[in-house]
């Protein structure tokens, strides 16, 4: 029989495995020994089954060396499939309220007699790769646009003959909050870490504060790229959806 495979070395427990398919298949994730019986035709155990609808995701449920098998179970056609690894879920119950923290947004002080409006034009000021655009930030920028929030987006605010630096700076000191995508592809970006830096800055002098959100990134990959942000409140798209990450902020902000 014929089949696709992927070698996903060794995986620590929780994290998960996407597979994308081309074409409805059966999809196997086995360990090591199984997937040697798949190989051999003799009897295997494996997590998955027949998949119509892809992106489909797995979460490994013991540390070891995985495999992913995809096949048409002996029926002619094509296989056609691609597998990528992600941070593994954090458990909801250890995840921090933004709104138990009262100092998260510089918009107002809270004092006896009420609170003081921030002078500041944006609510939030997203800073991010361009690459997440479509799966992240711009659902995310809408999501809070329509929550009534005011926000600092390149694709609102840049315009033909801008400079972008001073755009960036304008948009940072003018906003009281600001979030941080974090992915492979911003951490290999420059622009983006000049925005980082920028945000930072702020952050650690009080001026602006910082929310990273975590997407298709490990938590070693955030603490190689920069420890101060791996210790910071974070959320993470593996575990919150955009339309939950825009409803926390919005409570926050608009409390």
């Amino acid at each position: 029989m014929e089949y696709q495979y992927h070698d996903l070395g060794n995986i620590k427990q929780g994290n998960i495995v996407e597979v994308t398919l081309g074409y409805a298949a059966n999809v196997k994730i086995m360990d090591s020994s199984n997937y040697a019986s798949y190989k051999k035709g003799a009897k295997h155990r494996y997590i998955g089954g027949y998949v119509k609808r892809s992106p489909y995701k797995v979460s490994i449920p013991n540390s070891g060396h995985w495999y992913v098998a995809v096949d048409l179970g002996g029926h002619a056609g094509k296989v056609s499939s691609s597998v990528r690894i992600l941070p593994g879920l954090l458990p909801p119950t250890k995840q921090q309220s933004l709104a138990s923290m009262p100092s998260l947004y510089l918009g107002r002080e809270d004092t006896p007699e009420g609170f003081v409006e921030s002078s500041r034009e944006y609510d939030v000021f997203i800073s991010h790769a361009s690459e997440d655009k479509e799966e992240v930030v711009r659902p995310l920028t809408l999501a809070l646009k329509g929550k009534g929030l005011s926000v600092w987006y390149d694709e609102f605010e840049l315009k033909i003959g801008d400079s972008l630096r001073r755009k960036i700076d304008a948009g940072l000191s003018r906003s009281n909050f600001g979030i941080v995508v974090i992915s492979r592809s911003f951490i290999s970006k420059g622009w983006t870490n000049y925005e980082l830096d920028g945000l930072i800055t702020r952050s650690v002098s009080g001026d602006q504060i910082l929310l990273p959100i975590w997407h298709n990134i490990t938590k070693k990959e955030v603490v190689d790229y920069s420890p101060s942000l791996a210790d910071k409140l974070a959320r993470n798209t593996a575990v919150n959806t955009v339309e939950e990450i825009a409803e926390e902020i919005a409570s926050v902000i608009l409390r």
